[in-house]
């Protein structure tokens, strides 16, 4: 037969069943973001533990830092040209690079040792040397001071001088001279000279545990630098012929204040007008530490808590496989989850908490329910359905699952068959004698085999109390699709299937079921059993319609 209208074939006239697109994930980064935030929400302990650790033991490091104190002097550099006259100096032109150079002298160790000795920075005890620092340190062993005014008793060595050098009478030991090295490091570690921007601004910053050592040395380091600049000055006014007397004293009585204010840790009392600097303002003692930040500390501990805990999250997701949403199903398998039974088990600290738990629990499986019936509505309208409960391992809860799943069925008005796997040492007393593989060996009629009845539901046990017969016995002989199809005439039939894991009767009659459901603990049970499960199932025949997550946290 040729069909004359050309287009399209009705999709009920095909022959071959086409499955609808499925939709391709649009989100982008979005998707991530939304994991990242689930793992978040799901090991918030952990996360939080975490995060409180990281902060707590940030605030007891603070607490365990001694506080510091930094002080600052600033000079505007203002180098002026040298002259013998009786005026000062006029101011000289002044680049980048200058200024660069006035830093290098700042930071110079001549500058530093003639403070550090003349403030006696050797006996300070936050200066002591420590053990990795004490034989490391490149400093010479001969830090000479700076070069002030000639002085008038300096003369050249005598011999009973150079007889105590040469029998080392006098010559410090090498122990001294270390701890001097290892305090002067620490000490030149504690400065920091800078220039405030662009500017000729210079910044002189010392940090110590006293506040009022640490304005003393910033002090002592600008004057030291003004000290330098004077005393040059002088010396080459005195070696000049057409300086005047006059010139001469202004130049002495600068260097004079300027030393003291160095020796003292002040600046100098007197105006330096021929320094190459001027004081813009005075280190004063810190009213509060510069460190340690307690606050940004514990901040920092806190958000190096939160990396670590998101990535212990991060590694455990990766290998724990273990499903705790339906989320975790993803992309692993087809199966769709039909319904979360919560877990009622925990300890109930009161009435309200208990009947809330119970009323959440007969939601699930009322929502269980409908679901089944939508997924079997076909079936349900030309005759009653099996429905079979299944689980990859041991311990998912299956037998409770189908036991109340058959009592909701009972009470809309069903009758409901129930065979059930595993029983209870004392539900053992008043099962039957004959289960459905006795039945099956001995071929037994399904109207006269003796049935027990829990609230309104009949129950009847899969395997034989005899291990020769389920040893023995074939669920796939025809006599078992006659007793079932028996139980269907009379109502459902709810099939309480082994594990997986354990035996094969859980194809064997998972094939006769109209809805096979596959039961997965919360927590327990693993993405590749599932999808194991499914595998092995589908090509036994099995019509698996969804999947249950039993167990999860209400």
């Amino acid at each position: 037969m040729t069909v004359n209208t050309p287009g399209p074939l009705e999709r009920a006239s095909r022959l071959w069943r086409i499955e609808e697109p499925e939709a391709q994930s649009t989100d982008g980064p979005l998707a991530l973001f939304r994991l990242v935030g689930r793992l978040a929400w799901r090991h918030k302990t952990r996360l939080v533990a975490c995060v409180a650790a990281g902060a707590i033991s940030a605030w007891f490091y603070a607490q365990s830092v001694p506080f510091a104190y930094s002080a600052s002097a600033t000079l505007l550099l203002e180098p002026r040209q040298t002259v013998f006259t009786g005026h000062e100096g006029a101011p000289s032109n002044l680049d980048l690079n200058s200024a660069d150079s006035q830093l290098q002298i700042i930071r110079s160790e001549r500058l530093l040792s003639a403070v550090f000795k003349s403030l006696d920075l050797q006996n300070e005890p936050e200066l002591g040397p420590e053990p990795s620092t004490a034989s490391n340190t490149p400093l010479s062993t001969n830090l000479d001071p700076l070069p002030v005014a000639a002085d008038k008793s300096s003369k050249t060595p005598s011999k009973t001088s150079r007889a105590l050098a040469e029998t080392g009478v006098g010559v410090p030991s090498y122990e001294k001279v270390t701890e001097y090295r290892a305090a002067f490091a620490n000490f030149v570690q504690r400065l920091r000279a800078r220039r405030v921007g662009q500017s000729y601004v210079v910044e002189i910053e010392y940090t110590s545990s006293n506040p009022f050592l640490a304005a003393r040395v910033a002090n002592a380091i600008a004057s030291g630098y003004l000290l330098q600049s004077v005393a040059f000055k002088e010396e080459l006014a005195r070696a000049g012929a057409e300086t005047l007397q006059g010139r001469l004293d202004s130049l002495a009585a600068q260097v004079s204040a300027a030393k003291d204010a160095m020796e003292d840790g002040r600046l100098p009392s007197v105006a330096t007008p021929d320094a190459d600097a001027r004081v813009v303002g005075a280190a004063l003692p810190p009213l509060s530490p510069s460190s340690p930040r307690s606050m940004l500390i514990t901040a920092l501990g806190a958000v190096i808590g939160l990396l670590c805990g998101m990535a212990s999250i991060a590694l455990a997701a990766a290998f724990d496989r273990r499903i705790r949403d339906p989320d975790d199903l993803k992309g692993e398998t087809t199966i769709p989850f039909f319904v979360v039974v919560p877990d009622i088990g925990r300890r109930i600290v009161s009435a309200w908490r208990e009947q809330q738990a119970n009323k959440k629990y007969l939601a699930a499986i009322r929502d269980l329910r409908t679901s089944i019936d939508l997924a079997c509505a076909p079936q349900r309208g030309e005759r009653n359905i099996v429905i079979a409960l299944v689980a990859p391992t041991n311990g998912v809860g299956v037998s409770t699952l189908c036991l109340s799943l058959a009592q909701l069925l009972e009470r809309g008005g069903r009758h409901v068959t129930l065979f059930q796997t595993n029983a209870d040492e004392s539900e053992e007393l008043y099962w039957p004698a004959m289960s459905l593989m006795d039945a099956a060996l001995t071929g037994e009629n399904f109207d006269l085999l003796p049935s027990h009845h829990v609230d309104g539901v009949s129950v009847f046990p899969i395997h034989s109390k005899d291990p020769q017969a389920n040893l023995y016995g074939d669920l796939r002989h025809p006599r078992v699709l006659r007793l079932l199809d028996a139980a269907r005439a009379k109502g459902d039939v709810v099939l309480d299937l082994p594990a997986l894991s354990v035996s094969m009767d859980a194809l064997a009659l998972a094939v006769h079921a109209d809805a096979a459901l596959l039961v997965v603990r919360a927590g327990q049970t693993r993405v590749e059993e599932v999808a194991n499960a499914e595998v092995r199932l589908r090509r036994a025949g099995a019509n698996v319609i969804g999947a249950i997550l039993n167990k999860a946290r209400a």
